[in-house]
C-alpha cells in the first residue's frame, strides 16, 4: 500500500511513549456500504503501523438521508459486541430519531419546530429501512405508532448510550461544535449537537483541536483550531475517515494517507 505519512507530530506521545493515535469518521447518514469501506480503510491504516487497539470515533448522524439506517445500527453494535475499540457520539440526527421513537414526543426539544417526517430532514428513509409505511398520506400519529413496533429495543438502546463530547490526545471530538468562549464542562448539549455559528467563524484557539461534522464541505478541512469531517454521506457525498496524531491530519484512500494541512489560523 502507498503510504504518505510524513512523520509523526512530536507531541503526539502519552508518557509511555506511544504516538497517540486516533481515527475518526464523519456524519454516517444511513450509509452502510460507505462506513464498511471507511473501516476498511481504518483497519488498514491500523495493521501498517501496528496499533489495532487505537480508537475508533464516529461523530454521529447515523441514521436519516441515506438508504439503510437500520444496517447501520446492525453493523455498528455488531462491532461493539465483537470489542471494537469504537466511540459513537450523539448527533443532532440522532436525537431526533430518538425523540420521535418517545411513546408520546414527536420532535426534538431543542428544534420542535422541524419535523423529523420532512423530507429534507430523512426521516421517512429511515423509517422505511426498517419496514415502515411513510407514505405521504399517512399521517403521522399513524407513523409514529408503527415506528415503536418496528424499530428493535437494542438500537433504541444505542441511541440512548450515545454521549457527546469525547477527548483522547490534543482533541475534542463532538458533532457539531462548541459556543466559543464557554468552558468545555460548560458547554450546553443543545450546542454539541446542533451549533453552527458562532463556532464555524471563530478562528480563535478553543484550545485542543475541535473535530466535528455537522456542516457539510466539499472535502475533510483543517482550520487550524477545528477539523470538518463532513463530506455530505447524507447527500450521496464521501464518508471520510481520517486519522490524528496530536493535531497532525490524514485522510486515509485506498492508495494510504493523504495530508490535510491546516489552512488558518
Amino acid at each position: 500500500m502507498k503510504r504518505t505519512t510524513g512523520a509523526p507530530h512530536r507531541g503526539a506521545r502519552s508518557h509511555l511513549g506511544r504516538i497517540m493515535r486516533t481515527y475518526a469518521i464523519g456524519d454516517i447518514h444511513g450509509q452502510l456500504e460507505k462506513l464498511k469501506a471507511a473501516h476498511a480503510l481504518i483497519e488498514a491504516d491500523k495493521a501498517a503501523v501496528g496499533d489495532p487497539g487505537a480508537t475508533v470515533v464516529h461523530l454521529g448522524d447515523l441514521p436519516d438521508r441515506g438508504p439503510d439506517t437500520r444496517g447501520v445500527f446492525d453493523y455498528l453494535l455488531k462491532c461493539r459486541d465483537a470489542g471494537a475499540p469504537h466511540v459513537i457520539l450523539l448527533g443532532n440526527h440522532d436525537r431526533m430519531m430518538r425523540r420521535f421513537l418517545h411513546p408520546e414526543k414527536l420532535r426534538d426539544q431543542m428544534r420542535d419546530d422541524l419535523d423529523w417526517l420532512w423530507p429534507p430532514l430523512g426521516g421517512r428513509e429511515t423509517l422505511a429501512s426498517y419496514g415502515v409505511d411513510v407514505s405521504h398520506g399517512r399521517r403521522d400519529t399513524a407513523i409514529h405508532a408503527d415506528a415503536q413496533n418496528a424499530v428493535p429495543e437494542s438500537h433504541i438502546a444505542l441511541l440512548d448510550s450515545l454521549s457527546t463530547p469525547y477527548t483522547e490526545g490534543d482533541c475534542l471530538f463532538v458533532h457539531a461544535g462548541i459556543r466559543p468562549g464557554v468552558p468545555i464542562e460548560a458547554q450546553s448539549r443543545d450546542d454539541l449537537v446542533w451549533i453552527r455559528e458562532p463556532f464555524l467563524s471563530d478562528t480563535s484557539d478553543h484550545g485542543p483541536l475541535i473535530v466535528h461534522g455537522h456542516t457539510p464541505v466539499e472535502e475533510v478541512t483543517h482550520y487550524g483550531n477545528r477539523l470538518n469531517l463532513d463530506t455530505g454521506a447524507g447527500y450521496g457525498q464521501a464518508l471520510s475517515a481520517v486519522v490524528i496524531e496530536g493535531r497532525d491530519v490524514w485522510l486515509l484512500t485506498k492508495d494510504g494517507r493523504r495530508p490535510v494541512p491546516p489552512i488558518g489560523p
